[in-house]
């Protein structure tokens, strides 16, 4: 509608300063030190969807961080959309790798770079200003919820007790997420689906106490060359994981979803040159598109023990420890997962160290059916602000809500993402295109309007 249009054109540079204000609160959840930053990011949050047109909002304890839930109705028998998004980011670290502190944004070649610019700060920041776009040109056609997270980072923990406490104030017909990506602006495309998650951590303790690794050394079994080992197990020749049972449950991808997702543009040697690798790795017998979308996989996401420090120390260390991830595929659970590589890990372990594994958070996936009225309204959306229709893909990360969401509300998930693979999600320098998030405002209306008539 033009009268979006422009208003967006006539605000536009408020918009962005608003945005860059928000990324500068480090409102690191994992981090006790940010619990105060936590809070004050929920209060800029709520403000600002005051300013944009919600009748009401309000700042909700959880067991761990607030959330943040506001409302705009304008008639009730009118379809209801619930935005779900996540003010926490992830940790910056390491900060020596920044070209710019993470959280004073830089805006550079049409990008800002900040922690949370992309995830999900700029992301679900969008569907404010669409809330503000629509309100004051009266045009809003659904009722609008709002429920702005501050855990998401580290597994949404408490959110689960959250919504199943609050399933009257949180009911809708659909929810909205924009915390995803699209392959570029030149090729949109749409999230059909996230991977699940499994995230544990895990110590191998060997001797009651550092040892000297010239008089001990050979004689007592090193900790860290053991996880070491254990870890390297994991997988096979062919890059498969190779704990029984771990593929019982996937969800084979079809020929035709196999087919569809081969459509992506994709430049192996550009992919290769922007990661500054050599060379590709992983399961044998899948593209690079299916191996982060259709197919689990297993990470180590960190690994310690011994001396770290400057210098030498010749020690050999009582205990060495990991963080361990594992991506899930559509029938796959989390727990059950969970249990599995627990249990392995205590299996393969040999009898000169002790194992300690442990549960820190997960997620089930999720999938969007394509046939669905969502997923026709997000498209549509799409095709009116791109000209061109978006190709479906599955995602390859995880949103660990989006099942709970569908089995305590009863309605499906539409993911309607703008940010790019290469934005250095999780990452330094992470990074947001100042063109996808005007692009996103302008898009998330369209939703509104499409899936209103599609429910008529």
């Amino acid at each position: 509608m033009q009268a979006w249009k422009d208003y967006q054109a006539q605000h536009k540079d408020r918009f962005l300063e608003e945005l860059l204000e928000l990324l500068r609160i480090p409102s690191v959840s994992a981090r006790s030190e940010n619990k105060e930053d936590m809070v004050r990011c929920a209060e800029k949050v709520k403000q600002r969807l005051l300013e944009a047109g919600a009748e009401s909002v309000e700042i909700m304890p959880t067991a761990g961080h607030p959330a943040v839930y506001g409302y705009k109705m304008v008639d009730p028998s009118k379809p209801t959309v619930l935005v779900y998004g996540h003010y926490d980011v992830q940790p910056p670290d390491p900060l020596e790798l920044w070209e710019s502190p993470p959280f004073e944004p830089v805006i550079k070649d049409g990008k800002i770079y900040a922690r949370g610019s992309c995830d999900d700060k700029g992301q679900f920041y969008m569907h404010i200003k669409a809330l503000e776009m629509m309100t004051r040109t009266n045009s809003l056609p659904v009722n609008v919820k709002f429920l702005i997270e501050g855990e998401e980072e580290i597994g949404s923990k408490h959110l689960g007790d959250f919504v199943r406490a609050n399933k009257e104030k949180l009911k809708a017909d659909v929810i909205l997420i924009s915390d995803t990506a699209m392959i570029s602006l030149e090729t949109p495309s749409l999230d059909v689906g996230v991977r699940g998650l499994v995230y544990i951590e895990v110590d191998v303790t060997g001797p009651n106490r550092d040892l000297h690794s010239g008089v001990y050394g050979g004689a007592v079994a090193n900790p860290a060359t053991i996880l070491c080992q254990m870890i390297a197990s994991l997988h096979d020749e062919n890059n498969h994981i190779t704990i029984p049972n771990f593929y019982d449950d996937v969800a084979v991808a079809t020929p035709e979803e196999r087919t569809e997702m081969a459509k992506a543009p994709y430049d192996e040697n550009e992919y290769k040159k922007d990661l500054g690798v050599g060379e590709l790795w992983g399961e044998k017998g899948f593209t690079t598109n299916e191996r982060t979308g259709i197919r689990p996989t297993l990470e180590v996401n960190g690994i310690w023990g011994g001396y770290t420090g400057e210098g030498a120390k010749t020690v050999l260390p009582s205990k060495a420890s990991a963080k361990i991830s594992c991506r899930l595929v559509p029938n796959q659970k989390s727990a059950k997962m969970t249990k599995l590589l627990i249990d392995h890990l205590h299996k393969i372990a040999p009898p000169y160290v002790k194992v300690d594994a442990r549960d820190h958070h997960g997620g089930d996936p999720y999938m969007t059916p394509v046939d669905s009225t969502e997923y026709k309204a997000a498209s549509k959306a799409i095709e009116a602000t791109f000209g061109k229709t978006p190709i479906p893909v599955r995602g390859g990360g995880s949103i660990p809500i989006t099942a709970l969401f569908e089995a305590e509300l009863g309605c499906k998930t539409v993911f309607l993402g703008f940010g790019l693979d290469s934005d250095n999600l999780h990452s330094p320098n992470e990074k947001f295109n100042i063109d996808n998030f005007y692009k996103g405002i302008e898009t998330i209306p369209y939703f509104h309007k499409f899936y209103e008539e599609m429910k008529k």
